[in-house]
């Protein structure tokens, strides 16, 4: 397959919630944190998945299931027999918080044990519903984005019309602005959220200004993003904040609403969701980083770097 060993987390940039409506959505590798198959060890210095658990579990789902496409397959037999001798996930991805720890382990999985023809292989879309068929082991129902960045190791931008690029990002240059990574320290389950989500779009009010206001505003970042100019950025990624701040308060972790609502009044940074939410990351933008860790001092910041 693609030959390699370890696979990346994703992180969500723009499109939470609002891609259920059918904005653009971007999504990048994050490298950071990765995950692996191997056989058992002695010493590892991350965690591993349990042998009798999770991929024991996964490997009788597998069985149960077709792939959708002629040529496509998992050759189940070696897989769970590889499983029975400690076979192992051995990842540092944090679960719970929304950076594709499913993700990457099917990605794993299809890349060891998957089948299919090379047409398949460099086509987005149909990788995009292989995983998702992999990955509602997990979720009960995957979009499979997450597997897909993994496996690809490349940004993916996805539009309203549901068609799937995977394109490259223009970094930025010294003091344009740089995003960041705020971690809240705790973990959080999508479920309740997006079920929160979906009740709210019962509201007509909710759901004009999601149409009217939220998914242009996130559109315009990812477009600007990708322009690479990053000056623009921070005018939507700051109006995406307070959006946010006023339309999804529910999902913003309590303690962590004061130092959101002070980066929208001092405008030093800005932060939104990551994701779906609740806890996890809150992912930043600041003009001058360094400022903002100052100013976020009390907080674990990780800068994200595209290369």
């Amino acid at each position: 397959m693609l030959g390699r060993n370890s696979f990346p987390s994703k992180i969500l940039l723009f499109g939470e919630y609002t891609i259920i409506r059918n904005s653009n959505a971007l999504a990048v590798p994050f490298e950071l944190f990765e995950g692996s198959l191997i056989f058992p060890k002695k010493d590892s210095k991350y965690g591993r998945q349990n042998v009798n658990g999770e991929l024991f579990a996964f490997s009788k789902y597998l069985k149960g299931i077709s792939l959708p496409f002629d040529g496509c397959s998992v050759d189940t037999d070696s897989f769970s027999f590889d499983v029975s001798q400690g076979l192992s996930f051995e990842s540092s991805i944090p679960q719970g918080y929304g950076v594709g720890s499913s993700g990457a382990l099917c990605s794993a999985i299809f890349q060891r044990y998957g089948h299919a023809p090379m047409n398949i292989l460099n086509d987005p879309k149909k990788m995009k519903v292989i995983f998702s068929n992999l990955e509602n082991h997990f979720h009960g129902e995957s979009s499979g984005i997450d597997p897909l960045i993994s496996f690809y190791s490349k940004p993916i931008l996805l539009n309203e019309l549901r068609d799937i690029s995977i394109i490259d990002i223009v970094p930025p240059h010294k003091g344009e602005g740089e995003m960041f990574l705020l971690n809240t320290g705790r973990a959080r389950r999508t479920e309740p959220l997006v079920s929160l989500f979906l009740e709210k779009c019962k509201n007509q009010v909710f759901t004009d200004t999601l149409d009217e206001m939220v998914i242009p505003t996130s559109n315009r970042c990812i477009n600007l993003f990708l322009e690479g100019n990053y000056q623009a950025l921070k005018n939507d990624f700051q109006a995406l904040s307070e959006l946010q701040y006023e339309h999804f308060i529910e999902m913003i972790p309590k303690l962590f609403r004061p130092v959101w609502k002070k980066g929208i009044s001092s405008r030093e940074y800005s932060l939104k969701l990551c994701g779906a939410g609740g806890g996890g990351f809150i992912l930043g933008f600041s003009r001058d980083l360094e400022r903002a860790r100052t100013i976020l001092s009390d907080f674990d910041i990780r800068p994200l770097r595209f290369n």
